[in-house]
């Protein structure tokens, strides 16, 4: 690459970096929602119906115009703008697979530490997930509630015949680290006969996702509370134990895998669905593993790096990694289950 090339390449970056401020603001302020319910609109008409002002609403609706979010259309009196269905499914749907909007909340809510993430750079400390805020937390949240309501119990589970014929009966299910508690409900939602104990370490979550299971009516089937690794959890009590893109974050993963272990009856499913990355480090890994490294040095690896004496994982959590976790822990290893996506892989721990 030549020097004007990578200009030009840091010069994009720029330009994207922009508009992910644009795209958190856009969400936040509930413009696109109504953008795609009631437009076109205009400035004017946007600002009043949002209740907000209508300078700062012109200047946002050229800027997404000249950057592709939006439609403009220029009329002889006024200039009105519209959001396209297919744009909506990426900005507005959150049941959408396509549904990236969340995003920009994770990385404003990065942004917004960056004084304290150069500090832990050079001590060699951390960010905590609490430190990082809501919008790191509902980012998480929503951006993963598509793939868990949509696709879980529908298309992923269904690959692990024995689990499958186990969940469909009735099991009582161990979820850690279920966050705001959409794992938990859709297990819950595609497998009726069953009953979710969830866990997570952060409070915040653990409310979250109380609400977010009496909203969908599985409030007497799904249980969340406040646990760690270290927490008194009742041995050969679960009938299946998962863990759903949460170990890579952890401080002592080898401490939670054992708890997996020791909380699961002989013989149960143990599954941990976390990211899908190479094999080993190659600079020609792809977007998806450019995307991990991203959400590792201002997230991932900061959050595990804040609990003291850290395994520092990170994101880009190798399939061996986890199989030495799993070892160290007392199983026998992790398993790749074959079962395809994008960004995330399925194992299961002998």
């Amino acid at each position: 690459m030549t020097t004007d090339q990578f200009a030009d390449h840091v010069f994009g970056a720029l330009l994207g970096a922009q508009q992910v401020q644009a795209l958190y603001l856009g969400d936040r302020l509930g413009w696109y929602e109504l953008l795609a319910k009631e437009g076109p609109l205009s400035p004017a008409e946007l600002a009043e119906r949002s209740g907000t002002a209508e300078r700062y609403a012109r200047e946002w609706l050229e800027h997404q115009a000249v950057s592709g979010y939006v439609i403009a259309d220029i009329g002889p009196e006024v200039t009105r703008f519209a959001l396209p269905a297919e744009y909506s499914e990426v900005l507005v749907n959150g049941d959408s697979l396509s549904y990236l909007a969340p995003l920009a909340r994770l990385s404003v809510a990065t942004g917004s530490q960056m004084s304290e993430l150069l500090q832990a750079y050079r001590s060699g400390g951390g960010v905590s997930w609490q430190q990082l805020g809501a919008d790191a937390r509902e980012a998480q949240s929503y951006a993963n509630r598509p793939m868990y309501m949509g696709q879980l119990t529908s298309e992923f589970l269904p690959q692990i015949p024995d689990l499958h014929a186990l969940l469909t009966s009735g099991a009582r299910i161990a979820d850690l680290g279920c966050g705001e508690g959409w794992s938990s409900i859709a297990l819950a939602v595609g497998y009726p006969n069953v009953t979710v104990d969830g866990y997570d370490i952060d409070t915040d979550s653990v409310a979250a996702a109380q609400r977010n299971a009496a909203e969908y009516g599985v409030s007497d089937r799904v249980t969340v509370t406040v646990a760690d690794a270290q927490s008194e959890l009742d041995s050969d009590s679960h009938d299946a134990v998962f863990a759903f893109e949460c170990v890579h974050d952890l401080s002592d993963p080898v401490s939670f895998l054992a708890t997996m272990r020791r909380i699961a009856k002989p013989g149960a499913p143990i599954i941990v669905m976390d990211e899908r990355t190479a094999d080993s480090f190659t600079p020609d890994a792809g977007p998806v593993e450019q995307l991990l490294y991203g959400f590792s040095i201002g997230c991932c690896l900061p959050d595990s790096m804040s609990g003291g004496d850290s395994a520092a994982t990170g994101t880009v959590m190798r399939t061996s990694t986890l199989d030495a976790y799993a070892r160290s822990a007392g199983l026998d290893g992790a398993s790749v289950l074959d079962i395809e996506h994008d960004i995330f892989r399925f194992y299961r721990l002998q």
